[in-house]
């Protein structure tokens, strides 16, 4: 048990190589007095021991201490060269176990608030109440020690299943322009690997590209949503991968025709937009309810409906074209499932069938390898929409991002698998 008071007080502080000046005590704050324990150093340039010129007093932000927020104040060593000489003139001591020069934080106050906002999803706001600082103060710690972490090359490795998708950055502007960015996932991990401004081809085409061949060639699977664009991506960059595109999005898009003709029929029936009392308005959420579902009430009511507000049929058309492409994915063998697509494209794309039918047929058709492909992979773009959610419960703690490499930063931080285990020994960018 250590009983020399001078050392307690040093311990307690917990910096390495420093004497405890003396602690000044505010209402709810501390103010702590170090300074270095170290010889003479020799100068940078020449060599020479250095005199001693002056010391000045520069303060950072340090850990809470006793429920109290805590200022560091260094009483940093300015040294001369003393050879007439040397060109270096006079310098100032420096030492990156207590803090990084270009921060306003300590060392570990920074690793602390880094682990707090990117790990825990804490907002920077929160954490900056906590140490008793501005909110700068720990964005810049955030981003220097979290670029150092997100950027590791060990960070990722070789990925087996690729997932690409969009998820909304940010609205500009008084017209609230959305500008969008692209996510790219590893599916098989569930881990983010990075974010590219835009939706565009072009950047996730060059990110991808910069990972080389040998990164590229490990990939097997691919999982879009149904985006040409995604889709031209990958056939650029690994068009040896197996793409698969989502049943999710298949069927969101079965829905979605179904809706469009129910709306389509209730202007022409009707001569307005749907109302309370409209038969096809009332039936709008039955219609997209999975059929097996459906109890005799709901069956019977929505038979009746369709009867009083579809006099060509044209609903029921597309209620059973979306119900037949739900049917798809109940078949378990790939081949089945490329015959019975083929023929569900033919029949939706024939002149009598709804506009809506025919365009969700001819949709299929372009689709149909990456959407049977499926059946043969079980690979889905579920765990890209999961990094996603992860990407927006990011935005929803921040209250929205502006500034891209913020947004960058945190989401990998956050849903990006860092190894926090390199967060103590890591060099702040």
């Amino acid at each position: 048990m250590e009983t020399d008071p001078a050392r307690m007080v040093e311990m307690l502080v917990g910096l390495p190589d420093v004497d405890v000046l003396g602690i000044e005590e505010q209402r709810s704050a501390l103010t702590i007095h170090v300074r270095c324990r170290r010889s003479k150093p020799g100068c940078p340039e020449c060599g020479v021991v250095a005199q001693l010129k002056d010391r000045r007093v520069v303060r950072f932000v340090d850990l809470p201490c006793f429920g109290k927020s805590t200022t560091l104040a260094w009483h940093k060593a300015r040294w001369h060269c003393p050879e007439a000489e040397c060109p270096m003139g006079s310098f100032t001591e420096t030492d990156e176990r207590i803090a990084s020069p270009r921060l306003v934080l300590t060392d570990r106050a920074g690793r602390f608030a880094t682990l707090e906002v990117g790990r825990y999803g804490r907002s920077v706001n929160e954490v900056a109440e906590v140490l008793g600082c501005d909110w700068h103060t720990v964005n810049d710690a955030v981003l220097a020690y979290g670029a150092a972490l997100v950027d590791h090359p060990d960070r990722f490795s070789d990925v087996a299943a690729l997932g690409l998708d969009e998820v909304l950055f940010v609205k500009e502007g008084p017209y609230h322009r959305q500008a969008f960015s692209t996510s790219i996932v590893d599916v098989g991990r569930g881990q983010l690997l990075d974010v590219v401004p835009g939706r565009s081809a072009a950047r996730p085409i060059a990110w991808l590209l910069h990972q080389g061949n040998e990164w590229l060639d490990n990939i097997e699977v691919a999982t879009l949503d149904l985006s040409g664009t995604y889709r031209s991506v990958l056939d650029e960059t690994v068009p040896n991968a197996r793409k698969v595109a989502d049943p999710f999005h298949v069927v969101k898009l079965a829905n979605q025709k179904l809706d469009e003709c129910r709306r389509r029929v209730q202007n022409e029936t009707l001569g307005h937009r749907g109302r309370k009392s409209d038969p096809l308005y009332r039936c709008r959420r039955l219609l997209t309810k999975a059929d097996e579902r459906l109890d005799e009430k709901g069956r019977t009511k929505l038979l009746g409906l369709l009867r009083a507000g579809d006099p060509n049929g044209e609903v029921v058309t597309a209620w059973h074209a979306k119900e037949a492409v739900r049917d798809l994915y109940g078949h378990g063998d790939s081949t089945l499932a490329l015959r019975y697509l083929d023929r569900l494209a033919d029949d939706m794309t024939d002149e009598e069938q709804p506009v809506e039918v025919r365009s969700l047929g001819r949709t299929l058709r372009r689709w149909r390898l990456e959407i049977t492909a499926y059946h043969d992979t079980g690979a889905s773009n579920g765990p890209t929409e999961a990094m996603n959610n992860m990407i927006k419960r990011v935005k929803r703690v921040a209250f929205g991002f502006r500034n891209f490499a913020n947004y960058r930063i945190r989401a990998l931080l956050y849903a990006g698998r860092p190894d926090w285990s390199l967060l103590p020994t890591i060099t702040p960018r």
